[in-house]
């Protein structure tokens, strides 16, 4: 029985996933940049002076957080095991089109936030929230889509993504001599679950606070330990660039089997892992105390940037410039501890873990941040009762757990 409920699921995943959602998300990515004059390449400057700008009042939320607080979300276990996995099924052109999907959703990225700015709401306090169910109701005069935005986005950022990511976190300690297939999940799952609780349990301002924190401090370690790899392996750099533009624009590789393809795994990679485009991102950027809208859709452009270009490509170059042979049995976070061996030797395995750790963590937090949002918006935008939110995080914490031991 389950397994043709699954069947069912994966068909219906196969035609929405690809070509549905890559079409319509890549026509959206290229309609916004002509429209906006590539905007994400033009101010791309300003956006980055933009970050550090101060909001009026010292209890508001800044760019800054708004933007970390999205980061946090985008990056993650995908960071690490999406771009092996692209790289061992699609080979490395896939990271050619995976920078190409970046640039061009990085202009959905702009305008989604932007319009929620526009449309957002105040709290008494002054605080503001909003997204794109308050875009699509006010804007669009949509009341019924905007509801069914905020069940799915609750379906998939509260159970299939956070499955996801928990999953992919206890399986990075799978190299390890001590892992039992018994035993581990279960530990690993108990730890995360307490550690996401007591995070959610303080509510949207403990999670803006920890994820400042955490960020900045995972994103530079990871770039910088790649960048160890890279230089170590510099000699091997040119035959890289070879590899990754030759296999982009490979006919066999584009068009042979075309679902698994370079291009194919390249685009999905993009999408997936920045979320431009997908209604995630202007859940937090509207919390963000701006003097104008355009300011934080300029901010959010680079976080699509941050990780794509930065943590994604990190993560192929390190893999692609060591030399460590790919395929599809090394797909995952085995085929990065691989590359990073070749340097660290045993400690490498030890920092990806280490990497996933954080990276997942943050998603989890992220992902639960914009549940919330979406969860006042069905209240009546108002903030549920404190008893259905101590509830629905118990539930969230038990999905976690679940995931670990799937």
């Amino acid at each position: 029985m389950l397994n043709a409920i699954m069947n069912i699921f994966n068909k219906i995943d196969d035609v929405m996933y690809y070509p549905v959602l890559i079409i319509i998300l890549a026509s959206a990515g290229l309609y916004f940049s002509c429209r906006t004059k590539f905007v994400q390449l033009r101010m791309f400057k300003e956006a980055c002076r933009l970050i550090v700008e101060k909001p009026k009042g010292e209890q508001k939320v800044s760019s800054f957080q708004a933007l970390i607080v999205s980061t946090a979300s985008r990056v993650g276990t995908g960071n690490i095991v999406g771009v092996s996995t692209a790289i061992c099924l699609g080979g490395p052109g896939a990271c050619f089109w995976m920078w190409l999907m970046c640039i061009i959703g990085a202009a959905s990225a702009f305008v989604e936030s932007t319009l929620a700015q526009i449309y957002k709401r105040k709290n008494q306090d002054g605080s503001c929230y909003g997204g794109p169910a308050y875009y699509i109701e006010q804007a669009l005069k949509k009341p019924l889509i905007s509801r069914l935005f905020c069940i799915f986005l609750i379906a998939t950022y509260a159970v299939g993504f956070n499955l996801l990511c928990s999953f992919n976190l206890q399986s990075s300690f799978e190299v390890y001599s001590f892992y039992d297939k018994q035993v581990t999940p279960i530990v690993v799952g108990i730890i995360l679950a307490i550690t996401v609780g007591y995070c959610i349990m303080g509510g949207g301002k403990r999670i803006i606070k920890l994820t400042e924190k955490v960020v900045p401090f995972m994103g530079i370690a990871y770039v910088l330990i790649s960048l160890i790899i890279i230089f170590a392996n510099v000699k091997n750099v040119p035959h890289m660039f070879m590899l990754i533009f030759k296999d982009a624009f490979d006919l066999r590789s584009i068009f042979g089997g075309l679902a698994g393809s370079c291009m194919v795994m390249g685009i999905k990679r993009g999408l997936y892992s920045n979320e431009a485009g997908v209604g995630s991102a202007p859940n937090a950027s509207a919390s963000a105390d701006v003097t104008h809208p355009v300011k934080q859709g300029l901010v959010q452009t680079v976080s699509v940037y941050i990780d794509t270009i930065l943590l994604c490509t990190a993560t192929a170059f390190m893999c692609l410039s060591s030399g460590t042979p790919y395929n599809e049995k090394v797909s995952g976070a085995m085929y990065v501890q691989n590359a990073i061996s070749t340097v660290f030797g045993s400690a490498g395995p030890v920092f990806i873990t280490a990497a996933m750790v954080l990276f997942a963590f943050t998603t989890l937090l992220g992902n639960l941040y914009y549940v919330d949002n979406a969860l006042i918006y069905l209240n009546g935008k108002k903030e549920p009762s404190k008893r259905f939110m101590t509830g629905f995080y118990i539930v969230c914490v038990i999905i976690i757990f679940a995931g670990t031991l799937m």
